[in-house]
């Protein structure tokens, strides 16, 4: 009898053992194979070298993964209107045009290749059209506030796509995680 036991118990502790060591595919909102993760472009933050900018992510942010950008003065005071935007990766313009219908107003599209997209909204000013080619660091508007939905304050509206889903951002090697808010300085145009 204790035999039986014996060999029950050490059954089950390896099974138990494989079960809590043996990994397990789990779908998350930034799933991607390694294939997918090595072809992401090194996306910069799409403002001037040296800037700091407050990120944010919220629950319910629409569409999810999403960032909006402030940029703050040194007394605290939101000074982002107008302020360049660069391109945080080249490519071509696939889109540049005044969103009636997403709340995105002024919007811009570009294709990195690969599947990979960035999209910046509620842009003051659009400056490239649809087809141009960008460099990454390429002026390609101005933070704005513009919605023809929404009554907004002026942030820059971004998102990295692939394949068509907006996916979780990484950024000069910070990944942007949902439900985040924190600071970043920009490398873009540096040099």
């Amino acid at each position: 009898m204790h035999k039986h036991v014996r060999r029950s118990l050490i059954t089950m502790s390896v099974v138990v053992a494989a079960a809590v060591t043996t990994p397990i595919a789990v779908a998350t909102p930034d799933a991607s194979s390694d294939a997918t993760a090595s072809a992401r472009p090194a996306f910069r933050m799409p403002f001037e070298c040296g800037q700091r900018w407050l990120g944010s992510n919220w629950q319910g942010h629409s569409p999810g993964h999403s960032i909006d950008w402030n940029h703050y003065d040194a007394n605290g005071n939101r000074d982002d209107l107008g302020r360049r935007v660069f391109a945080s990766a080249g490519g071509k313009v696939l889109a540049s045009y005044y969103s009636t219908d997403t709340g995105y107003g002024n919007t811009i599209v570009i294709g990195h290749g690969d599947g990979w997209q960035t999209r910046y909204a509620h842009l003051k000013a659009r400056d490239v059209k649809k087809g141009a080619t960008v460099k990454v660091g390429q002026r390609i508007g101005q933070v704005g506030k513009s919605s023809a939905k929404y009554d907004i304050t002026a942030h820059l509206h971004y998102e990295q796509m692939h394949d068509g889903d907006t996916v979780v951002s990484v950024v000069q090697g910070v990944m942007w995680g949902d439900y985040l808010k924190r600071n970043q300085t920009s490398k873009n145009r540096c040099s």
